[in-house]
């Protein structure tokens, strides 16, 4: 992304001022924000694809020419707005709050809660990999259950790593950046440009082919072969066409529990249907060994979360 796209310092935009770029990708500028009204900090996502667009002198944003482009664009600009609607409706700790959607600019706004913390990529490299069994199991089941928020929602993340997990202080995680996420029905396949990151992203998303659940279960098993390595799995590209990727409950015996070691090996199956279909499966198998550890050292922590789970309600 060229951040000489981005919006300057000072710029006001439907009640926010610019404060400055955090970054972005091939799709999108982050900006770090004010609410005019509140003085709240927030974080503003403008949908902006390098390859597709560009800003004007009035900072508006205009296609690319060419007929082939500008449709993208406005596919593109319809299911960020669509999307962008659907994160609004969910509200969950553990996933990042969107307060507010809008238009302008002839493009597309995302705004959400402005949170303090440090991502678990960056946690990860301090302590190259090796984090304890006690800090995964505190931190995955409750991504699990804001991604089985999201799912519910018919909403697929499809960018889950480390770098898109935030620890605020105390060690509460937060999923953010959704801008690979998808509105998704049963049998959806994904089309158009679409983000991924290499070592994360199944075999599914490289090739275009149907996404579910399983999809971000591969990337959560990506994640936490990471916190163990220090580094994310072979890409799933290389995997397929010769896997050397050696089994988790061989490579980390000696110093994680087989039950973890075989939910991250499941996780991690290329075959999208050997996988877990559900975060609700991958749960199940997980509560005996992660709640129990959990219980003896948070006296509560099993009827706490019970009263969490969805499929207890």
């Amino acid at each position: 992304m060229k951040f000489a796209e981005a919006l300057p310092k000072g710029f006001e935009l439907h009640g926010y001022r610019i404060e400055k770029t955090l970054g972005g990708g091939g799709f999108s500028i982050v900006y770090l924000a004010s609410n005019l009204k509140t003085e709240a900090r927030v974080v503003i996502k403008e949908y902006l694809p390098a390859d597709q667009a560009r800003r004007l002198e009035d900072a508006s944003v205009e296609s690319i020419s060419g007929e082939s482009s500008s449709n993208t664009f406005r596919k593109g600009l319809k299911r960020f707005f669509d999307e962008a609607a659907a994160l609004a409706k969910v509200n969950h700790p553990n996933i990042v709050r969107v307060t507010d959607f809008f238009r302008a600019n002839n493009t597309v706004y995302l705004v959400m809660h402005y949170e303090r913390g440090k991502d678990l990529r960056s946690y990860i490299k301090r302590h190259s990999g090796r984090l304890s069994e006690k800090f995964i199991r505190r931190i995955f089941p409750q991504l699990l259950l804001g991604l089985w928020e999201l799912h519910k929602n018919n909403l697929l993340h499809l960018d889950i790593k480390p770098a898109n997990i935030y620890l605020r202080p105390g060690g509460r995680p937060l999923l953010l950046d959704f801008g690979a996420a998808r509105l998704v029905e049963q049998n959806s396949k994904l089309t158009g440009p679409h983000t991924l990151t290499f070592g994360f992203a199944p075999i599914e998303q490289h090739r275009h082919a149907e996404v579910g659940p399983w999809s971000d279960l591969y990337a959560i098993g990506a994640s936490m072969w990471a916190c163990m390595s220090g580094r994310p799995p072979p890409p799933s590209t290389e995997r397929v066409v010769d896997d050397k990727l050696k089994p988790a409950v061989r490579t980390f015996a000696r110093r994680y529990s087989k039950e973890l070691l075989q939910a991250v090996d499941w996780c991690l199956r290329l075959d999208q249907a050997d996988r877990p279909q559900s975060v609700q499966e991958l749960l199940d198998f997980l509560n005996r060994s992660w709640i129990t550890g959990m219980q003896d050292e948070q006296p509560g922590y099993f009827d706490r979360l019970r009263e969490k789970l969805p499929w207890n309600r």
